[in-house]
C-alpha cells in the first residue's frame, strides 16, 4: 500500500509587503493658502506701489481686487499640481464663497462702523431720561421714542404671534386642498409687500371706520403686525415640518388626541425654533420707518397710550431729526445718529437672544 503524503509547500524565502499609505501624501500644508494669499496681496501692493510712485494714487480696492484674483490663480495651479484637479477645484471654490463672504460683511461692519462713532457722541443719562418736550436746539432725550418702539413693537407681536402661530399649525397639522394652498400663496405674497402699503392699508382702514387725519399708536402696531404675520407663519411653519412623524405616530398609538399631541409633543419639540424666528421677525420690523410716519406719526411728547394721540418711534425720531435740523444742526444730528445706534444695539440684543434660546432650549438640550 503506498501511502502518498502532500509535502507542504516551501514558504517564500521573503515576504514583500506593499509600501505604506500616508493619508497626507499630495496634500497642500495648513498654511500655504495663508502664504499664497498674503504673497498675492504683497505682489499686488508692490504693484500699484510703483504706478502711486509713478504719480497716481494708490488703491486699497485695486490691491484687494488684483490680489484675490491673483491668489485665485496661485491656488488653482499649485493645488491642480500636488493634490489633483478636484482638489483644486474645491479649494477654489472656497476661496470664491470666501470672498463672497468678506464683501457681504464690508457695508455691515461699515454701516455698525458709522453709527458708532457718530452715535457715541450723542448718548448721555439726559438722552435716556427725557422726551424732546419744549426742546429747541441741544439737550433732550429720546426716551418718548424709546418707549414708543417697545409699545407699538409688543402690541404687534401680541398681534400677531398667536395669528401666526396658529395659522402655521392649521398649515401643517390640519390643512388639506384648495384652502392651504390658497392661505399658502396669500402668506407668500403678504412676505413681498413693501412696508409703506402695510401702513396705507391700516390708515385708509382707521380713515373708513373712525376719520380720516388719525393717527395713533394702535395703528403703528396693526401696520407692523401685517408685516410680522407672514414671517412668523413662515418661520413656524418650517420648524414645525422638522418635528419628526415618529413623534406623532407614538403619541397616537398611546390614544392621545390630536391636539393635545401638537400641544404637548409638536410644539415643545419645534419651541425653540419658533422663538428663534419670532424673534427675528420683531428684530425686522422694530426699524421700519415708513408705515409708522403714516399711522403712527410723530411728537416730541410722551405717551404712554396706543389709544390716545400720536406716538413717537426711534425710526421715526431718527427721521425727524435729520430732516427737520434747527440751530444747531450738530445737536439734531447727534440725536439722530444716537438713536440710530440705539435702535441697531435693540436689533443686536433681540438676535442675541434668538441665538441663546436656539442653542439652550434646542430638543437635545431638553430632559
Amino acid at each position: 500500500m503506498t501511502i502518498i503524503e502532500n509535502a507542504p509547500s516551501a514558504a517564500p524565502a521573503a515576504v514583500q509587503l506593499a509600501p505604506a499609505v500616508r493619508i497626507t501624501n499630495g496634500r497642500l500644508p495648513s498654511w500655504s493658502p495663508w502664504a499664497l494669499l498674503a504673497a498675492s496681496l504683497a505682489i499686488a501692493a508692490a504693484v500699484f506701489g510703483v504706478i502711486a510712485a509713478g504719480g497716481g494714487g494708490f488703491s486699497v480696492v485695486g490691491t484687494l481686487v488684483v490680489g484675490i484674483l491673483l491668489y485665485l490663480v496661485l491656488i488653482g495651479v499649485t493645488s491642480t499640481l500636488v493634490e489633483g484637479r478636484r482638489k483644486a477645484t474645491d479649494r477654489v471654490v472656497t476661496a470664491l464663497v470666501s470672498t463672497a463672504f468678506g464683501i457681504a460683511m464690508i457695508p455691515l461692519a461699515s454701516v455698525a462702523y458709522t453709527a458708532l462713532q457718530n452715535g457715541v457722541a450723542g448718548l448721555s443719562a439726559e438722552f435716556f431720561s427725557h422726551s424732546m418736550r419744549n426742546v429747541v436746539g441741544e439737550g433732550g432725550g429720546a426716551l418718548h421714542a424709546i418707549m414708543g418702539t417697545v409699545l407699538i413693537t409688543l402690541a404687534a407681536a401680541v398681534i400677531s404671534i398667536p395669528i401666526g402661530l396658529l395659522t402655521s399649525i392649521y398649515l401643517v397639522e390640519y390643512g388639506r386642498g384648495r384652502l392651504a394652498r390658497g392661505i399658502t400663496f396669500l402668506v407668500d405674497v403678504m412676505t413681498g409687500i413693501p412696508s409703506i402699503v402695510a401702513g396705507l392699508f391700516i390708515y385708509a382702514l382707521f380713515a373708513l371706520l373712525i376719520g380720516p387725519g388719525i393717527r395713533i399708536g394702535l395703528m403703528g402696531a396693526l401696520s407692523l403686525a401685517v408685516l410680522m404675520i407672514p414671517v412668523v407663519v413662515r418661520s413656524s411653519e418650517e420648524m414645525l415640518r422638522l418635528v419628526p412623524n415618529e413623534l406623532r405616530e407614538a403619541s397616537f398609538a398611546l390614544g392621545v388626541p390630536k391636539w393635545l399631541t401638537i400641544l404637548k409633543v409638536v410644539l415643545p419639540t419645534s419651541m425653540a425654533g419658533i422663538v428663534t424666528g419670532v424673534t427675528l421677525s420683531i428684530a425686522r420690523v422694530i426699524g421700519e420707518t415708513a408705515p409708522l410716519l403714516v399711522t403712527a406719526g410723530f411728537t416730541a411728547s410722551m405717551n404712554y397710550s396706543l389709544t390716545d394721540g400720536r406716538m413717537m418711534s426711534l425710526p421715526v425720531f431718527v427721521y425727524t431729526q435729520y430732516m427737520n435740523q434747527g440751530i444747531p444742526a450738530e445737536a439734531y444730528v447727534n440725536r439722530a445718529w444716537a438713536a440710530a445706534l440705539v435702535l441697531i444695539l435693540i436689533v443686536m440684543v433681540l438676535n442675541l437672544v434668538a441665538r441663546l434660546v436656539a442653542k439652550y432650549f434646542a430638543p437635545a438640550k431638553i430632559r
